[in-house]
Order: structure tokens, then C-alpha cells, then sequence
């Protein structure tokens, strides 16, 4: 009789104690979720998300002998820095994050990483103001993991060079905030070191209407209309409008993918718009990950969307190397120590940036020059960052 009681209380226990070997893991995550970036805050919110379904589906993460079920919880930064240290605060403060990712952006970049490294939260962004990872330095817990204009502006200046000789004079049109003030000391240079000349002009965050600065673009004679590091609404009106006014030369982005978001907006006038870009969706890897993306949701995929899949993948895979959710120190040497991981995307892991910012904290991906042809993207070239 003692037996059965037993047996009958061990069956009980059974489905609790499976309930219990799961935990939850809360994985925090910051980008525009609305305003003009809300392509890139997307694609924060979906590329994490999807990496999430992934891990969950198979079972959950297995760390340190126990199984979590990693969970997304969201903030909207609108963009901003305001936003951003808001949206870092109660992630760390109230819902007591150990990781994030995201956000996207210098202002609300800049704004997130004293918060992560006072607090030792680990923390995977994209930002491209050299300051971003030279915070904290070898003490820091960000990572930047997508290239920013130092890796990636060089090459494709060199390839405008190359494949376009007889463009002269480049405008640049950013706006006037911390993402415009990094454009001219890197990508400024990186055209005049390559003998360029270089007109600039900026606008207020958040304008519709540019038609008067593009006319003085004009009146400039320039041959290269750059948009740099704006996001996708407003690259998407600046192209259309360039093309209205009359403007007949090359447009192409140095930063800020979202060219089908620029096509949609654009329209016809996006014919031939060039720029740089972080995902080939032609490739069989990239066909794959479409099909699973398009599962759950409909529209437009933001080029930006597999960075960050890509980018919760090796965390999830620096935390079950480390065998810890907790010891973030642990988990940052695990992250540092990633190199060769493939998490299938991008290929290998390579950590560069110790010669530009002092720590190796830069993910270093190959990238695309892609251009819209008939109304569709079709990749140019595939283009790598330097090493160190």
C-alpha cells in the first residue's frame, strides 16, 4: 500500500517537475518601433525572435545543466537617445536583463552602453560612432556586431573608384544629429582620401519634405547623391525627391541598409539606386531563411534582419560555452573567444577593432554592394572588411 502511495504521489510530481526544468530567460532588445528607422527596429524584434522559435523548438538552450527557454522582451527607443536610455533602464532595473540586443542607431547607442557596462549587462549593437566600443574599452560589455562605416566605407569607396570613374564630386546629406556628425570625419574622408570632392548638408530628424536642399545640391554639380547612414523612410524620400528635382547622377548608400525599403518608397525613381547592404537573399542559405521568416510574417524583410538573428545565435552560443546565464564576465570571455563559430549566416566568426577602438569587440562580416534593377535588388559585389 505504501508502494502505490507512492507511485501515485511520483506521478504527480512528474509534470511539475517537468514544468520546472525549463526555465525562462529573458533576452532584452531595443530598436525604432516606430518613425522612420522602424524597418531597422523590425528587424531587431524578428531576427531575435526567429532565433528564439529556433532554439525553443528544438528543446531550449542547455546551460550549465539546466534548459531555458530564452523570451523577448522589447522596447521601443523611437530612434533616440532619449529612448534608448529609457528603454535600457528598465531593462536593467525592472525586468533585470542580463543580455541585450540592439539597439541600432548612434544617439540610442551611445545613450545604452554606459547603462550596460555600469550594470555588467552584455550587450550586442550596431552603432557607427567609434565611441560605441571605445566605452569600457577592455572593461566593456558591448559588441558591435555588424560592421560600421570604419570596415565597410573604405571598400566601397574603393569600388565606386573602380566601377564608376567618372564621378568626381560626392554630396553627402545627413541628419543633424550624433548619426551626422560621425558621417564626416570617416566617410567624409574615406572619399576625399580617395580624391573626391565633398559637399555636405544636413536636415532635421524626422523632415518629409527636401525638395529645397536638393535643389542646392544642384546648383552644386555634383555626381553622387550619397545617403549615408539615414534611415530607410528617409532614404526612401530623399531618393524619390533627387530624381523629381532633376537629378540625373549616381544614388547610392553608404550605410543604412534597407534598400527594399527604399524601393518601396521610392518607386520607379529607385531605378538604379545602389548601396551597401548586409545580406544576399539570392543565396541558397538566404532562400532558406526567407522561407522561415515569411512563416510568420508578411511584407517587407529588412536586409538587417539576419545580422541580428546571426547576432543572437552567438550569444546563445557564448552563454552555453560559458554554462552560465548569470556571470557575465564569463559569458563576455566566451563571446571573445568565439572566433570560428558559424552560425549560418555570415560564415565564421572573426572579432576585429582593436586597432580603431582598442578592443576587439567588432564583428567583422562580409557585406554587399546591391543596386535595384527592374524594380528588384540584385547584388554587384560581395566585399569583405580589412583584417587586422
Amino acid at each position: 500500500m505504501q508502494m502505490k502511495k507512492w507511485l501515485a504521489a511520483l506521478a504527480l510530481t512528474l509534470p511539475a517537475l517537468g514544468a520546472q526544468a525549463q526555465e525562462t530567460l529573458k533576452i532584452g532588445g531595443i530598436g525604432p518601433l516606430s518613425g522612420g528607422g522602424t524597418a531597422w527596429g523590425l528587424a531587431v524584434q524578428r531576427g531575435v525572435q526567429m532565433a528564439i522559435d529556433e532554439v525553443n523548438a528544438q528543446g531550449g538552450l542547455k546551460i550549465g545543466g539546466q534548459t531555458y527557454k530564452p523570451e523577448l522582451v522589447m522596447y521601443d527607443d523611437k530612434y533616440s537617445a532619449t529612448g534608448g536610455r529609457s528603454a535600457a533602464e528598465r531593462l536593467v532595473n525592472l525586468d533585470k536583463v542580463k543580455f541585450i540586443i540592439g539597439p541600432i542607431g548612434t544617439p540610442s547607442v551611445m545613450a545604452v552602453v554606459p547603462i550596460v557596462n555600469e550594470a555588467r549587462v552584455i550587450m550586442l549593437s550596431n552603432g557607427y560612432a567609434p565611441d560605441i566600443l571605445k566605452q569600457g574599452g577592455q572593461n566593456g560589455y558591448n559588441f558591435r556586431t555588424m560592421n560600421s562605416n570604419v570596415e565597410f566605407g573604405p571598400a566601397m569607396v574603393k569600388w565606386l573608384k573602380e566601377n564608376r570613374p567618372q564621378a568626381r564630386k560626392v554630396a553627402l546629406i545627413v541628419p543633424n544629429d550624433a548619426t551626422g556628425q560621425v558621417v564626416m570625419p570617416t566617410l567624409g574622408k574615406a572619399y576625399q582620401d580617395a580624391g573626391y570632392t565633398v559637399w555636405s548638408e544636413s536636415y532635421e530628424r524626422g523632415s518629409k519634405e527636401f525638395a529645397p536642399l536638393l535643389t542646392r545640391m544642384l546648383a552644386q554639380g555634383v555626381d553622387v547623391l550619397d545617403l549615408n547612414l539615414n534611415a530607410p523612410g528617409e532614404a526612401g524620400l530623399l531618393t524619390k525627391q533627387a530624381r523629381q528635382v532633376g537629378f540625373k547622377g549616381i544614388i547610392w548608400q553608404v550605410g543604412g541598409p534597407g534598400i527594399d525599403e527604399v524601393a518601396d518608397i521610392a518607386g520607379p525613381y529607385a531605378e538604379g539606386f545602389m548601396s551597401y547592404d548586409v545580406f544576399d537573399f539570392n543565396e541558397p542559405a538566404a532562400r532558406r531563411f526567407v522561407d522561415a521568416y515569411k512563416q510568420r510574417w508578411s511584407g517587407v524583410i529588412n536586409a538587417q534582419t539576419p545580422g541580428w538573428y546571426n547576432s543572437a545565435r552567438i550569444l546563445f552560443k557564448a552563454m552555453e560555452t560559458a554554462g552560465t546565464t548569470t556571470d557575465t564576465d564569463k559569458v563576455r570571455a566566451a563571446l571573445e573567444n568565439l572566433g570560428g563559430f558559424d552560425a549560418g549566416i555570415y560564415g565564421p566568426v572573426v572579432w576585429g577593432g582593436a586597432k580603431a577602438y582598442g578592443v576587439n569587440h567588432q564583428l567583422l562580416n562580409r557585406f554587399w554592394v546591391t543596386e535595384i534593377r527592374d524594380g528588384k535588388p540584385h547584388a554587384l559585389a560581395t566585399l569583405s572588411p580589412a583584417r587586422e
